[in-house]
């Protein structure tokens, strides 16, 4: 894949500068001119160990050049099940995969590939037989079982009118009374009060083969709580806390309420089918030693799309900026080891990331001065948000390792530097630093925004459309090369350049390591100009939090 891939020549021209409010005052960065970069060897060869040279360098042509070949490659895709992604499982990951690591390997990097098991997912079959013969739209719960599985509809203590309330199947004694004990029986559960691993961890203990579990039907005036349509929600624990799993074989899909309806006819047969393969994906990992082996800062993003669409700004965004860093940098001389990971399967759950921490000894996680998380960092209906970790915004539901809030610091100054405003988004772990902060490592980064609707306040700061999601293409086929803010992605990818060079130097503020200066002229970070609040304390921090999938 790598060869009809390959990069166009590298510019060396600097950017556009723009002046004014809000405009980049990049200016003082970016001294080296043109021809000056081309005698020394051109960005790919010269040692850009200073801001001035590394930030004209970093450029977002150079990252577009990534987004566009992760375009072609969902787009050259010739997965049977899910063409035209780079979904966990596929050939367009591992493609992804290949030419991510391709260009590290091409630039110096000692690169490893990490192997971690995904599941794979075939398109989840909801069929009535009888009375009524219909294909019904459906999805997989997480945590279920593979199996095929044609048999008799069982309704498991119900409610299809009034205002619909259920417990249906939270208690054993739901079960008490029907026949679920032939090869091939479907139980039929409705949404409400319990988890839905308990709901179908019962009808499992019950007899049943197969669980159907559809939306509760009660209206809701929160959109954002919707009742009525098909529903798909995670099976693989008993209790809301997430300590006992579910421990699930049976295979268990969801359905709207009006289907529900529909299968709960008597009489009714129907066709239930979750086929799951465990397949070995891997992550990149591409390490630069420094002088300090036992030092190490590192920076990820997830490599892997949904298998909705190709995935070119979640996290398409995160793995380009990365990417163009990580090329930027080969040829520098770091105080400290540099270590860069494109993660698998952060889509099916933070796998690979999870999968890696895990597998670390202790005295590996030590080394680990701190991470750096970049997932979705050029939405094309942006704001910028940074992880808070000082909690000046948002209660944090995780514990905050001890130096967070130095590399909030960074970004925070950065932006200010730079005239642009900024945001907290909460620090609650649910994307791929999840298993960093668990571990104890420091870790922050930056976000853009993604099913999120903009609010007018937000649009008169930020530009773009109120009453439309930060990224209107979320977990969908239109996230392609296309939906993008270019000055988004460019100020993001400037900022996660400086900051990786910034604690390539010194992780003195995060974990009391002292380092040296950065060589070259040196930039003043002013102190920052603090968040904009646009979050009111009575939405819980949801409009900030980033999603997990």
């Amino acid at each position: 894949m790598r060869d009809h891939l390959a990069r166009s020549t590298r510019r060396t021209a600097p950017r556009a500068v723009a002046a004014g409010t809000g405009g980049l005052l990049l200016a003082a960065l970016l001294p080296v001119t043109a021809a000056q970069a081309t005698s020394s060897g051109g960005c790919e060869h010269r040692n850009n160990n200073s801001y001035d040279k590394l930030l004209q360098c970093v450029t977002v042509e150079g990252v577009r050049e990534h987004q566009e070949a992760l375009q072609k490659i969902a787009d050259n895709s010739t997965d049977p099940v899910h063409p035209g992604t780079r979904a966990a499982g596929t050939d367009g990951y591992a493609a992804s995969v290949d030419y991510v690591a391709g260009l590290l390997r091409d630039a110096g990097y000692e690169v490893s590939l990490d192997p971690v098991q995904v599941e794979f997912s075939f398109p989840p079959v909801l069929t009535q037989l009888t009375p009524t013969a219909a294909d019904y739209e459906t999805g997989v719960f997480s945590g279920s079982g593979s199996a095929r599985v044609e048999g008799t509809v069982v309704p498991v203590d119900i409610n299809l009118e009034g205002d619909r309330a259920s417990t249906s199947g939270c208690e054993t004694e739901d079960f008490t009374g029907l026949n679920l004990s032939g090869p091939a029986d479907i139980a039929l559960i409705q949404r409400g009060t319990c988890t839905f691993g308990l709901k179908a961890r019962n009808a499992q203990d019950a007899g049943a083969e197969a669980v159907v579990v559809f939306n509760q039907g009660n209206p809701s005036t929160d959109p954002a709580d919707d009742r009525e349509g098909l529903f798909i929600g995670d099976a693989t624990s008993l209790d809301l806390e997430g300590t006992q799993p579910s421990d699930l074989t049976v295979p268990v899909v969801g359905a709207s309420f009006a289907d529900g309806v529909q299968l709960a006819a008597e009489g009714s047969t129907a066709v239930v089918e979750v086929r799951i393969e465990q397949r070995t994906d891997h992550s990149v990992i591409a390490e630069l030693p420094g002088k300090n082996r036992d030092n190490v800062v590192m920076a990820g993003a997830h490599l892997d799309s949904v298998i909705e669409g190709p995935g070119i700004n979640d996290d398409g965004s995160g793995s380009a900026a990365l990417l163009e860093t990580a090329l930027m940098m080969a040829n520098t001389k770091p105080e400290n080891t540099l270590r860069f990971a494109w993660w698998a399967g952060e889509e099916l759950g933070l796998i690979g990331s999870t999968d890696y921490v895990a597998g670390l000894s202790k005295a590996e996680a030590d080394r680990i001065a701190l991470y750096m998380n970049y997932d979705m960092v050029g939405s094309p209906n942006y704001i910028f948000m940074v992880y808070d970790a000082d909690q000046s915004t948002f209660e944090a539901p995780v514990a905050i390792p001890k130096g967070s809030a130095a590399i909030e610091n960074v970004y925070e100054r950065y932006y200010t530097l730079t005239g642009e405003p900024y945001d907290d988004t909460a620090f609650d772990g649910r994307s791929d630093y999840q298993a960093f902060i668990l571990a104890g490592i420091p870790s922050g980064g930056l976000f853009t925004g993604a099913e999120e609707v903009k609010t007018d306040q937000q649009a008169a700061i930020w530009g773009g459309t109120a009453g439309e999601q930060f990224d209107p293409c979320y977990h969908l086929a239109c996230d392609t090369a296309e939906n993008v803010d270019l000055h988004a992605l460019e100020v993001n990818s400037d900022l996660i350049a400086f900051a990786m060079l910034t604690f390539a130097y010194s992780t003195e503020p995060v974990n009391g390591i002292e380092g040296t200066e950065v060589p070259g002229k040196a930039v003043d970070l002013p102190a920052p100009a603090g968040p904009q609040g646009t979050f009111p304390a009575t939405d819980g921090g949801a409009a900030g939090v980033r999603p997990s999938a």
